[in-house]
C-alpha cells in the first residue's frame, strides 16, 4: 500500500455487486489495495479469484437476500455495499421488447433496492455506508435510452430518499459516473457503441472516488459525486 492510498483496514467489509468486471472489479481491486475485504455478487463469477464471491442475478430478490446474508455471516457483519451491477437495452420504446426493457429496471433499480434492503440491518449495526451507482443519464434523458434513464433516475431518487430516512444512522452516497472504458458497450448494436473511446473514463479512477466516499469519518457524508472524463460528452 503506497502513501497515497486510502485505508479501509478498520471498516472494509464491503459487498460489491457486479464485482466480476468493469467498475465493480475496479472497486474490488481498490478495496483490496486499501486493506479492506470485498465480497463479490455477480451473475458470472468464473473469472473471480482471491475473494469470496456469490453467483447471483441481482434482479432475483430472494437470491440476493440469501447471498447478502451469507456474506455478512462470513465476514461477521458489513461496513458497506457498492451497487455496481448494471445493464442496458438501447432502442426506442416501441422497438425494445417489454421483458428486455423491464429487465433493465429489474437489475439497475430493483437490484439496487434489493441489495440495500438485505444489507441494511448489518449497515445500521455498523453505522456503515451504501454507495449506489447512477449515471450522467440520471441527470439528463436522451433518446433511445428510456429504460436506462428511467432506472438511473430511479436510483438517484431512491438514494436521496434513503439518505433522508437513515441520516445519522447509515451513510448514503450516489456516484454519478460518465462513460467508462469497460465491456458495458460490447453487446450493443454498432450505432449505440462509443465511436471514440478517448473520452471514456478509467473505471479505476471512479473506484478511487468511491473509496474516498467510503473513507469519510463518522458524521461526514459525501451525498453525491459526479465523476467523468474531462471531455465527457453526456454531461451536462
Amino acid at each position: 500500500m503506497n502513501a497515497n492510498t486510502i485505508s479501509l483496514a478498520n471498516a472494509g467489509r464491503i459487498v460489491v455487486t457486479g464485482g466480476a468486471s468493469g467498475l465493480g472489479a475496479a472497486v474490488v481491486s481498490a478495496v483490496l489495495e486499501a486493506g479492506g475485504t470485498p465480497v463479490v455478487l455477480d451473475r458470472d463469477i468464473s473469472q473471480v479469484s482471491g475473494v469470496k464471491a456469490f453467483e447471483v442475478d441481482v434482479a432475483d430478490r430472494h437470491a440476493v437476500t440469501a447471498a447478502v446474508e451469507q456474506a455478512a455471516q462470513t465476514l461477521g457483519g458489513l461496513d458497506a455495499v457498492v451497487t455496481a451491477a448494471g445493464t442496458d437495452r438501447c432502442g426506442r420504446l416501441d422497438d425494445v421488447p417489454a421483458d428486455e426493457w423491464e429487465k433493465v429496471i429489474g437489475v439497475n433499480l430493483l437490484g439496487t433496492v434489493s441489495v440495500v434492503r438485505a444489507a441494511m440491518p448489518y449497515l445500521l449495526a455498523s453505522h456503515g455506508r451504501v454507495v449506489t451507482i447512477a449515471s450522467t443519464l440520471a441527470k439528463r434523458g436522451v433518446s433511445d435510452a428510456t429504460a436506462y434513464c428511467a432506472s438511473k433516475f430511479g436510483v438517484l431518487g431512491f438514494s436521496q430518499a434513503l439518505a433522508a430516512e437513515t441520516g445519522g444512522r447509515m451513510g448514503v452516497t450516489t456516484i454519478i459516473p460518465g462513460g467508462m472504458k469497460t465491456h458495458f458497450f460490447d453487446d450493443r448494436d454498432e450505432q449505440y457503441k462509443p465511436q471514440d473511446d478517448s473520452r471514456l473514463n478509467d473505471p479505476a479512477s471512479v473506484a478511487q472516488a468511491i473509496l474516498f466516499a467510503l473513507s469519510q469519518p463518522v458524521g461526514c457524508e459525501v451525498r453525491e459525486m459526479l465523476i467523468c472524463h474531462e471531455e465527457e460528452g453526456s454531461w451536462p
